[in-house]
């Protein structure tokens, strides 16, 4: 799941040299994505992976890192 994620995020998303150098941890937010990244990145995920993300949930703490998405998505997850 997150491989997809982290594909998804750096070939439509966020634009840097080398995504393989950023870390599951590194922050999403400083590293470019806005909130209309942040849009589609939601639409892809619940379409992708059949869970419905909480508008209300929408804020840095699950949006900061790859590792912070992955839980997220799994407190949802069906």
């Amino acid at each position: 799941m997150k491989q997809k994620i982290r594909s998804f995020i750096f070939e439509e998303i966020i634009f840097i040299p080398d995504p393989d150098k950023f870390s599951d941890d590194d922050n999403l937010i400083e590293a470019g994505l806005d909130s209309m990244g942040i849009m589609r990145l939601v639409m892809f995920i619940e379409d992708r992976f059949g869970v419905t993300l909480p508008d209300a949930e929408i804020d840095p703490d699950n949006l900061h890192s790859l590792n912070a998405l992955e839980q997220w998505i799994l407190r949802h997850k069906k």
